[in-house]
């Protein structure tokens, strides 16, 4: 079967690594911090994507723009002491593993910022399987297709043969406004429920079904069927 895409782009939170959790509570404690009303974890969960700022305006437009900085300094402060220990979801470095060894070309697009994808990056050890990036802080934020522009343009791909994959709607609207067709996964930031009322080719609930479904499409082995990396 020919694939069906020349470039694969992966969100990074609540997609690749399991740190949605810990991102909205340390928004929550941030808020504590500065002696404000935290957000529920739900909502606190559902502006993951969207980068800092933008998703402090959302769940908390009373707050002065003035403050933003000290209650993103407090949100890091609480990130960074426990984000060296964050997992990967299971089958994640499979599914990588099995898309580049089928020559697939690999990019994210991620609502952290460049130091905090390079961090990531080195902490997963999952730095050399993506031949492009583009961070909150280098482009508009999701879901503005700037993100998709960048990486398509560094990697040379076209938007019909392009597909983005994430776990919230910012994500697959994203997709939808660069022409992009999505993938959206449910065991991230957004519910089920959200991601089926986008215009993803399919929503899926595990990193083993995503699997299964890039398989079928043409883009990688079956899980058990590749040959492992040198």
């Amino acid at each position: 079967m020919a694939p069906r895409y020349d470039l694969i782009v992966f969100d990074w939170d609540g997609t690749l690594m399991d740190s949605t959790p810990h991102i909205a509570e340390s928004l929550r404690a941030a808020c504590v911090d500065l002696g404000l009303q935290a957000p529920s974890r739900a909502e606190a969960s559902w502006i993951i994507g969207l980068g800092l700022e933008p998703g402090l305006r959302r769940v908390l437009p009373e707050l002065d723009p003035a403050d933003y900085p000290r209650l993103s300094h407090a949100y890091r402060r609480h990130f960074l002491a426990g984000d060296s220990v964050l997992p990967l979801f299971p089958g994640v470095r499979a599914l990588l593993a099995a898309l580049e060894q089928a020559g697939n070309l690999l990019a994210v697009a991620t609502g952290k910022s460049r130091v905090g994808l390079e961090r990531a990056f080195e902490q997963s050890g999952l730095r050399e399987h993506f031949h492009a990036s583009c961070c909150a802080d280098e482009s508009f934020a999701k879901p503005n297709p700037d993100m998709l522009f960048r990486v398509m343009e560094r990697t040379g791909a076209r938007p019909e043969r392009t597909l983005m994959i994430g776990d919230t709607r910012h994500d697959l609207d994203m997709a939808a406004n660069a022409g992009v067709s999505a993938v959206g996964v449910s065991y991230g930031a957004h519910p089920r429920s959200e991601l089926l009322a986008s215009s993803a080719a399919a929503v899926v609930d595990s990193c083993q079904e995503l699997h299964a479904w890039l398989a079928d499409a043409g883009q990688c082995a079956a899980a058990g069927d590749a040959s492992p990396l040198p």
